[in-house]
């Protein structure tokens, strides 16, 4: 969705687990201590509240002078409603303060869990993603930054949403793990997703929304499962450098079970893609299953026992091998090199 729209752009449930693995050797931890950058992550759940213990009008007026085109899009997308410049949005934002259900009122359960969780100015998380920020602009120095940092209540519906010169984060769905709302929401969140929810992930979400939002989109000429592939992985990899510390299986959302059977059974996959030449497929009905979410791979693996989206794991390999094999590449040129098959050339990818 263009930014230029002034809608925002949800991005849903991608590659986060809670799994403390070590990193793997890709990354190069430069020092970015000497660039001036601070994140504050701003409370909009906190200031949102207010409009149900104050008079609505002000407080609307208040919230709109403060979080500009933001708390439009929340009011649109989110609560939703209709333009705020009519105020008969307010009766649907009643209705998120006093909604009951099985005798008990949802929005206050939901203010206390998250409340529990995060209950100051989130100076933590604010500082992981002002470190993801600096490594961004220590590679990209003109890269054009989110200048605004909320946190929200996202309704279950998104880990992030991003739009014109801000990025929310959906407190809600960073509740933990063993969040009570979570096995309420199994049809649409299952649990394969929501084990994933975890505070320790925000930073991560965050660094590939701006990603691959702002800073590298997906083409729409890339068809191929090779070249999603290598969009993947080239992803992959520049989150390999922007998150140094943090464990693959943060970056790619595996569980330890499926980061090993991807080792383990990599040349099996590789074997796979080749003999069903799958490579160079376009119809995406047939390599969507290679990259979207799922407890598995159809086809790979005995008894449901393979990784999910195989295809993004293997264009994640590939890259790592392509600038291993050519260490004059800058990360640079590689995210800027849209030629997959010459990447994947370099790459010289044989594994056994």
């Amino acid at each position: 969705m263009n930014l230029a729209t002034r809608k925002s752009k949800q991005i849903y449930l991608i590659f986060l687990t809670p799994l403390l693995l070590t990193a793997c050797g890709h990354s190069k931890k430069v020092d970015v201590s000497n660039i001036p950058l601070t994140v504050t992550i701003q409370r909009f759940d906190h200031d949102f509240d207010k409009m149900r213990t104050g008079p609505m009008a002000p407080e609307a007026t208040y919230l709109e002078r403060r979080y500009g085109i933001f708390y439009r899009d929340f009011i649109a997308e989110i609560v939703p409603a209709s333009n705020i410049k009519d105020t008969t949005y307010f009766m649907p934002l009643r209705q998120v303060f006093t909604t009951t259900y099985n005798g008990r009122r949802p929005y206050f359960d939901l203010k206390h869990d998250v409340d529990s969780v995060y209950p100051g100015n989130m100076e933590k998380q604010s500082s992981e993603i002002a470190d993801v920020f600096k490594r961004i602009k220590y590679f990209y120095p003109r890269a054009v930054l989110p200048a605004n940092i909320y946190a929200y209540f996202s309704g279950f519906q998104a880990q992030t949403m991003i739009g014109d010169n801000y990025l929310a984060i959906g407190l809600d769905m960073f509740l933990g793990a063993d969040s009570k709302f979570y096995p309420a929401l199994t049809e649409t969140l299952p649990r394969y997703i929501t084990r994933r929810f975890t505070p320790e992930y925000i930073a991560p979400r965050v660094a590939e929304t701006v990603i691959r939002e702002n800073l590298f989109p997906e083409k729409d000429n890339d068809k191929s499962l090779l070249a999603k592939m290598v969009y993947n992985g080239k992803i992959l990899y520049l989150m390999d450098q922007v998150l140094p510390d943090a464990p693959d299986s943060v970056k790619i959302g595996y569980s330890s079970k499926q980061l090993k059977w991807c080792d383990d059974f990599k040349g099996n996959v590789w074997s796979y893609f080749l003999e069903g030449n799958l490579l160079y497929e376009t119809d995406y009905e047939k390599i969507q299953m290679y990259l979207t979410e799922a407890p598995f791979t159809p086809g790979l693996g005995e008894n449901n026992s393979s990784a999910p989206k195989l295809g993004v794991w293997t264009g994640w390999q590939i890259v790592r091998q392509y600038m291993e094999n050519n260490p004059k590449v800058t990360l640079q040129q590689l995210m800027a090199d849209d030629d997959a098959q010459k990447i994947l050339n370099g790459a010289k990818y044989r594994p056994k």
